[in-house]
This record gives structure tokens, sequence and C-alpha cells, in this order.
């Protein structure tokens, strides 16, 4: 019997050196990864595979890996191992006898059953069980074995990472799942991504648009891009200007719960927001933290202030810290831990931003902010791998495991942002913090998918404010 192991070398048997009745095995548990990755190499996207809700409905009342997977375990044991390299597929006949579900653990056994010596064809019998010991696949397997021995460096294969988005923004609005939709006014909705997101938001009952722009305008794209109005109030207004302020006031008397730009510059809205007169301010400073759901970091990540305080002062990051403290505990974080970020990990008075993050978290210590365990300053490196601060030395209990990120000012903070999104495959969801109503604030080159995400927060904020003033 030979073992099927991740050696450094990768040898064959030959077929002189088979005999009848000799097996070898691989024992393989079944991951949703390893689902998604096969549907994607063969195409098969059978919604028994990967549609969750389906495959509840079907026979099986799961989702299921294809059975083809466990057949490629037996070309894995027969190409690797045994015989191994330089043997050639003749035929195979299988049988499937059930399914293999996630969390399965499937034992995959080849036994050399005929050879023959005129073509060095060797007939394998193929059994494949279950962790229960039931029978999921039978069969045999020809092949033309090797005749010359064979050694080679193992290749060492490259990491595959899935990244399956539409998974990772159903995780994220699934944190209102049983919460009633929010009104929310949509300042100047008026092309596809920003009338888009609001309606896919209002479709995944998480708010009620009100649209606040030209009427025209925003029937035309709707009509354009296939969206459905039905329902949906539409207050017409002549301009971006004027939209934002219609939009705000929806807020400020409370015919709306929470504000969400759409496809009008940034300042124009916030303009607005911040008028003494008539707009959102509260004692606290404004400020947006995006929430990031990144591939390869295993948990979320919230980044501010990346898009409303350009060079902010050590007494408005204490707001800014604050506030994205106080939406990681409505998230359901029980101590978020804050990283204040730097170029370096020292404190040094050459470089303003390690004095304000050292100063932040003795404000921490002295109770001025509340709810989060904070550390800093920490290079970008030292708040999300543990490895790099455990190599520099650095003991944390936030080191290699933040939940936020406080960035020094509105550049750094954009630019990271962004790279998670662009080069990281982040699922991005970006609001405003401080005001007196959530506010959607999303880049006018958001997918209408970001602007939805961005909704759940609103929702899930709005509803702990209407619990705050019961």
């Amino acid at each position: 019997m030979f073992a099927h192991l991740e050696k450094q070398f990768i040898e064959n048997k030959t077929f002189d050196e088979i005999r009848v009745d000799q097996h070898a095995r691989l024992v393989r548990t079944l991951k949703p990864d390893d689902i998604h990755l096969f549907a994607v190499m063969s195409g098969d996207v059978n919604p028994t595979h990967v549609d969750p809700e389906f495959a509840r409905s079907g026979q099986f009342r799961e989702v299921v890996g294809h059975s083809m997977w466990g057949s490629t375990l037996i070309s894995s044991v027969l190409g690797t191992e045994f015989p191994g390299p330089g043997t050639v597929y003749v035929s195979q006949s299988l049988n499937f006898w059930r399914p293999v579900g996630i969390g399965d653990t499937l034992t995959i056994t080849v036994t050399c059953r005929e050879k023959y010596e005129h073509n060095h064809h060797i007939v394998f019998e193929c059994l494949a069980v279950n962790q229960d010991g039931l029978k999921v696949i039978d069969g045999t397997a020809e092949v033309q074995a090797p005749t010359e021995k064979i050694k080679r460096q193992r290749v060492a294969l490259p990491e595959v990472t899935i990244s399956d988005r539409e998974l990772r923004y159903h995780h994220l609005v699934s944190i209102t799942q049983g919460l009633d939709p929010i009104p929310i006014s949509v300042a100047h909705p008026c092309d596809a991504e920003s009338l888009g997101g609001p309606l896919q938001a209002r479709d995944a009952g998480l708010v009620d648009p009100v649209l606040v722009g030209p009427e025209a305008r925003i029937r035309a794209v709707a009509e354009e891009e296939g969206l459905d109005l039905k329902g949906v109030r539409i207050v017409n207004t002549v301009h971006s200007h004027e939209s934002a302020a219609v939009a705000v006031a929806l807020a400020r008397n409370g015919e709306t719960e929470a504000l969400m730009k759409g496809s009008l510059h940034t300042d124009e809205l916030m303009s607005e927001v911040v008028s003494k007169a008539n707009g959102l301010r509260t004692e606290r400073r404004l400020s947006h933290v995006f929430l990031a759901d990144v591939p390869t970091y295993p948990h979320p990540l919230m980044i501010t202030d990346a898009a409303i305080n350009i060079e902010p002062s050590l007494e408005d990051k204490v707001d800014i810290v604050q506030n994205a403290i106080d939406l990681a505990l409505i998230l359901g974080l029980a101590e978020p831990k804050v990283a204040i970020l730097s170029a370096v990990e020292t404190v040094t008075p050459k470089i303003r931003s390690t004095i304000e993050a050292a100063a932040l978290c003795k404000m921490a210590d002295r109770g001025q902010i509340k709810g989060g365990l904070l550390d800093g300053p920490l290079a970008f490196d030292n708040a999300v791998s543990l490895v790099a601060a455990k190599t520099k030395g650095i003991r944390s209990a936030v080191a290699g495991n933040a939940d936020i990120l406080v960035v020094p000012d509105l550049e750094s903070g954009n630019m990271v942002a962004k790279q998670l999104e662009y080069l990281a495959e982040a699922l991005m969801a970006g609001v405003v913090l401080g005001a007196r109503v959530p506010i959607v604030l999303t880049s006018r080159a958001d997918t209408a998918e970001t602007r939805a995400a961005s909704c759940a927060i609103a929702q899930l904020m709005a509803h702990k404010r209407r619990e705050a003033l019961r």
C-alpha cells in the first residue's frame, strides 16, 4: 500500500514493479472552494452545485459536489502515485452511487486487478467511500503503465484564491436580515449606476428610495437601462444643486432616515449636509468609513477617513476614531481593534502621524475614546499581518488582526481603499458618520452593487437610531 503524501519528489511504479492486488490510496475532504474551482474550470454551473437556494429545493436538499470531482481524485492517484509519471489513460468506467456534500471525506482506493504483458496495460479496480464507509463511486480504469523509472522534483503549484464576489455581497447584505426597509433620499440619481444602486437595494429589501432629481432624466435612464420605477417616489428638481438641497431637507425633516449620493459631486452634497442653518450636522465631526471585504483578509476591514477630512487634526481624529468604533459596535464587534496607521511603528517627532497615534492611544487609556482597543503607530503591514508584526517584534493585541485602520490623511486613506478595491478584489461599502442620519457616500465610479451594500449599513444604523430614540 502506498500513502498519497505531499512528498518532495514524485516517483512512479513501473509495470514490472506493480503486482496484482497491490493498491494505493488518497483521502480528500470536499470544501466549498473545491466546488467553485471545479465549476470555473469545467464550466459546469449546474445550480445543484452552485446555487444554495435551488439546491435546498432539489433532490439532495443541499449543495453537492460535482460527481466528476470524485473521478478526478482517481485520476490523481493513477497519474501521480500509482503507477505515477509516464502513465497513459486508456479507458475508464465508473458508477456513481451517492452524492458528495460539503465536508464529506472520500477515501479513494485503486487496486491492480489485471496486467497485460504484450502492451503493458493494467486494469485497476477503483473505489471511493465516504467517512461513513458508504460506497460513493466504483468501477475500473485501464492505463498503459510506464516501463522506465521516473523520479522528478515535485512541481510547486501556484496558490489559488476563490473570490466569490456575489457570495460576499449577499453576506454583507444579510447583516440586516429581518429589518424593515428604511426611507432614503437619493440626491440626483441621473446615471445607470447611481439609479441602479438604490433600486437594487430596494429589491433586496434594504431601502425605500425617494429619488430627488430631474424627473425626465431619471425616467430616461431607467428606460434605457431597463430599470423598474414602479411605486418609487420621484421629487422633481431642476439641477444637481437643488437635488442636494431637497434631498438633505427630506432627511432633516424626518421624511427619510438616510441620505444617498447620486451622480453629483461630493462637494455639492456635503456643502448642504454641513450647512449650519439647514444641514444635518451634530456635535460630532463628520467622517467617512469604507467597509472592505477583502478575499485575502479573514474578516471585514474598516478604513477611515478616506473621503471627508483632508488633513485632520488630532482633535478631528478623536471623532474619526470614535465614529468608526461606534459603527463597528453596531455591526456586532464587541471590542473592535483599531490600528492607527503611519509609515513606521515607532514614535518620532519627524512624522506627525506617529505623535498623534501615540496621543490617541493614551486618550483611549484615559477614557476619552471609548469602546475600542487602540494601538499605534503601526505601519500597514504590521496592522494586517501577524507575520510582519512578529518579525518586527511588535507585541500587540491589535497588530496583525486590525478591524479598523485609521489613516493619517485623506490622500493615504483613499489610496489604501482604492488599491484594495481594484488590486485585491475587495467588495467595498461606504458611509458617512457623525450626521443626524447615515449618509451613503460612494464614488461616481462605484457599481450599483457597492451602492446597495452601502445601503445595508445605512439601514442597520437607522434601525439602531430608532431603538435609541424609543
